[in-house]
């Protein structure tokens, strides 16, 4: 899954793509590298960062959805939002194919509804808190339990609502620290329990940059490490910056478990 942020302060690659000659460079990146899926996003959801309202996120992603569409019709796109609306919008007027909430129906209680409504998969993600509060001293009992708990109220509401194609996203991130963050990265086939894609998104992030003792800019190889070791504990879709690295990174890591069986 390649990263389209149409915004201007997320925390990599804010205000990078806030014109059309930019927006279609990257979408022409994104799939020459090899993305199966492209994940486009009008708000940032960095630590820290305020929601922005829904008027400004229905016209930041209408130029990114248009200029996808005509370039690549018959692409997968995932419409990176936490609103229904918003949802429903991209799915039937550009016909966005995945409905990705960072969360996971709290931030909208029609969002479900929407999702059983419109009959697309839907990634739901895991956060402590808000976007605003999350990073402020997240506390959890047994980080993997915890958050299976609270997947599993949401994938039982979602089935009963008739809603089958569910992805499992634990936020990596998202109201936890560095400690929280490695320990759910070796805990992640925990997940396996639901039978259910797992989705991780550690690209860039702050618990790489932290690690190797650099910045978002210069984390690409501690990214790369933090994917592999994603793809041994079960991750089934990479959410990332750099497609064709992660590319790279799952036929080398396919090809060794094609002999390694």
């Amino acid at each position: 899954m390649g990263i389209l942020n149409v915004t201007s302060d997320s925390f990599f690659d804010g205000g990078k793509y806030q014109n059309s000659d930019a927006i279609a460079k990257r979408v022409d990146e994104i799939f020459s590298e090899g993305a199966d899926i492209i994940d486009v996003g009008a708000f940032s959801s960095r630590p820290g960062s305020k929601m922005i309202d829904q008027k400004t996120e229905r016209e930041t992603l209408i130029p990114a959805l248009s200029i996808i569409r005509k370039r690549y019709p018959d692409v997968i796109i995932s419409v990176d939002t936490y609103r229904s609306a918003i949802a429903e919008f991209a799915v039937k007027e550009f016909g966005a194919d995945i409905v990705n909430d960072i969360t996971a129906g709290d931030g909208d209680p029609a969002m479900f509804e929407t999702v059983a409504k419109l009959s697309v998969p839907y990634i739901m993600m895991h956060m402590q808190g808000t976007p605003d509060t999350m990073q402020n001293n997240p506390v959890y009992n047994n980080i993997a339990l915890d958050i299976i708990k609270y997947f599993t109220g949401k994938v039982d509401k979602l089935r009963y609502l008739g809603v089958s194609d569910i992805i499992i996203d634990p936020g990596f991130g998202f109201g936890k620290t560095l400690e929280h963050n490695y320990e759910l990265l070796s805990k992640l086939n925990s997940f396996a329990i639901f039978d259910l894609p797992v989705l991780v998104g550690v690209s860039r992030k702050s618990m790489i940059s932290k690690v190797v003792d650099s910045d978002a800019e210069n984390a690409l190889s501690g990214t790369i490490a933090a994917n592999t070791i994603a793809l041994q504990n079960g991750a089934d879709i990479l959410r990332v910056h750099d497609v064709r690295e992660a590319k790279d990174t799952v036929s080398v890591f396919e090809k060794y478990n094609s002999i390694n069986r």
